[in-house]
């Protein structure tokens, strides 16, 4: 499974990369804060939500702190999705890069 860390990504975005990210939190944890550019589909509703994710896009996953994220990865990339887990999560975003 790819990885990239919360300072990885932040760099991506904030060199106008086009990216692609699938917060899987719970709606409390979202109401917190997310990434401005992050698409929020809760980790249990992911199965569900296949139609909201593009098979021909690349997504980052993110969550509290990284392992719902990388459990998303493993479910995705067995239905053919090009995904990369956020290690850390947003403890590591908040810890790192606000």
């Amino acid at each position: 499974m790819k990885s990239i860390s919360a300072v990885e990504l932040h760099e991506k975005i904030k060199n106008g990369e086009n990216v692609h990210i699938i917060d899987v939190r719970e709606d409390v944890e979202v109401a917190e804060g997310k990434i401005p550019e992050a698409k929020h589909i809760p980790f249990g509703d992911i199965p569900n939500s296949l139609d909201k994710i593009d098979k021909n896009k690349h997504y980052y996953m993110v969550c509290r702190s990284g392992g719902r994220s990388s459990r998303a990865c493993e479910f995705l990339i067995n239905q053919g999705y090009n995904v990369t887990n956020m290690t850390g999560g947003m403890l590591a975003w908040v810890g790192e890069i606000e």
